[in-house]
């Protein structure tokens, strides 16, 4: 949900998870109920010339179930946060779950705890068991299993507060109430095998946000 350097992290992130996802696990069904949601604001982008909608496909479903590895961060700026993450899951991550001999059960994960400076932030990959010994500043924790509603965001990264607008207004109008921090889930990869970036419109994000 934040606009500045978020390119060169999500890279990052799907060039590990590409290289270290589990292929051979078993396809896990999301059952659901969907809203096709489509904003008709445009947002202009860097150059100020009016920028194509995103595609927000919300569902009133249950959240996979994950054990997550994850940090917890801070940073003082946009930029600083996709620095942090870059080294998260590009290595600090990555060399637990090979050390350890874990493998990937999920895409990347993130949760931001804040929306200004300073920024108070999570960041994880699902892995199929919990690891027998954590170092210092890593930890575990399992998400996922209850109830959720979730937003299936097509677009660039930098207007995903249209994604979190639409959930609220979703939430709101449902009467539901939150249980537990919204998480991001960086479902496609931003990249394809010729490394070059895809549309953006074909990335998926999840928005997950929990409710009781």
């Amino acid at each position: 949900m934040f606009k500045t350097g978020t390119h060169f992290f999500i890279i990052i992130i799907f060039l590990f998870f590409a290289a270290c996802n589990n292929k051979d696990k078993k396809e896990q069904k999301e059952p659901s109920t969907t809203f096709i949601i489509k904003k008709d604001t445009a947002q202009p982008n860097k150059n100020g010339t009016p920028q194509r909608p995103p595609i927000v496909n919300i569902s009133d479903t249950f959240a996979l179930k994950y054990t997550v590895l994850y940090m917890k961060d801070s940073a003082a700026t946009s930029d600083r946060i996709s620095l942090k993450l870059a080294k998260i899951y590009g290595t600090k991550l990555p060399e637990l779950i090979k050390k350890q001999q874990l493998k990937v059960t999920g895409p990347p994960i993130a949760w931001y705890k804040t929306t200004k400076a300073p920024f108070f932030f999570e960041a994880g990959i699902p892995i199929n068991k919990k690891p027998s010994k954590l170092p210092k500043g890593i930890f575990v924790k399992t998400i996922g299993g209850d109830k959720a509603v979730i937003a299936h965001f097509y677009g660039p990264y930098s207007i995903t507060s249209m994604g979190y607008e639409a959930l609220a207004d979703f939430v709101k109008s449902n009467n539901k109430k939150r249980n537990g921090l919204p998480y991001e889930i960086y479902v496609t990869e931003p990249v394809g095998k010729d490394g070059k970036a895809i549309d953006p419109y074909k990335v998926q994000t999840d928005i997950v946000y929990p409710y009781h």
